[in-house]
């Protein structure tokens, strides 16, 4: 019984993003109906412009708590409606507000168990505590890594409130300036090409930026081991 009272809220969230995303709570983001009412959203924004942002971090906060695949398309959502600087930092609080809900309910999972875990998690395990900030942050800045599965492996690895706050903050924040910039300028794309697909996050000039800043963060683990080499006789 105590182990399903830690596991009831990861449970909880989990089924609670299940049901949203096969209850088809992200079409009303879809970037083309976006545009379609772009003029609507944007009146209303306008008239009520703390309602909207509210709106904007709360639904990133229950996107990310929940891990619904496909939430991408809230920041896309936002990035049309509020721009470039205001829609990131909506986003990215919302995004680090619902991470936190995801982290504290993965890491009272994580607490209640006393199994053996494998030796592959043992041994990732050793490499993240040599390496705790390089290992968080790069996995933040992988892009293809799932944000709510990085959220709950970092809870299982024992990650510290700070650094996990840290790694979030800034590595998840750069994914979703990158991803807010592109949905500003979705409408004209939709406007001009008639239709766009989520194929726009494979282009080069989006991925590189975070490969490379992905592998700069590993830079600390790949000089350490460089160093540990034995000279040759």
């Amino acid at each position: 019984m105590k182990r399903l009272r830690a596991l009831l809220p990861l449970l909880v969230l989990i089924a609670i993003g299940v049901a949203l995303f096969f209850g088809g709570a992200l079409d009303r983001f879809d970037p083309h109906r976006i545009a379609q009412e772009e003029a609507e959203l944007r009146t209303a924004i306008t008239t009520h412009p703390w309602l909207a942002a509210f709106s904007q971090v709360g639904l990133m906060m229950l996107a990310i708590a929940t891990g619904i695949p496909g939430a991408v398309v809230i920041v896309l959502a936002g990035g049309m409606l509020f721009g470039i600087v205001e829609g990131t930092l909506l986003s990215a609080l919302g995004t680090t507000l619902g991470a936190l809900i995801l982290f504290f309910a993965s890491r009272s999972a994580f607490a209640s168990g006393n199994g053996t875990a494998p030796a592959w998690v043992e041994r990732v395990r050793s490499g993240y505590r040599a390496y705790p900030v390089s290992y968080a942050m790069f996995m933040r800045l992988v892009p293809f890594f799932p944000f709510g599965g990085v959220t709950i492996a970092l809870a299982g690895l024992g990650c510290p409130l700070w650094l996990f706050l840290l790694a979030t903050a800034t590595g998840g924040s750069v994914m979703i300036a990158f991803e807010t910039a592109l949905g500003a300028g979705l409408t004209e794309t939709i406007a001009r090409e008639g239709a766009v697909s989520l194929s726009l996050f494979a282009h080069r000039s989006v991925l590189l930026p975070l490969l490379g800043m992905a592998v700069l963060a590993l830079a600390p683990i790949v000089l350490a081991q460089l160093r540990r080499k034995p000279p040759k006789a």
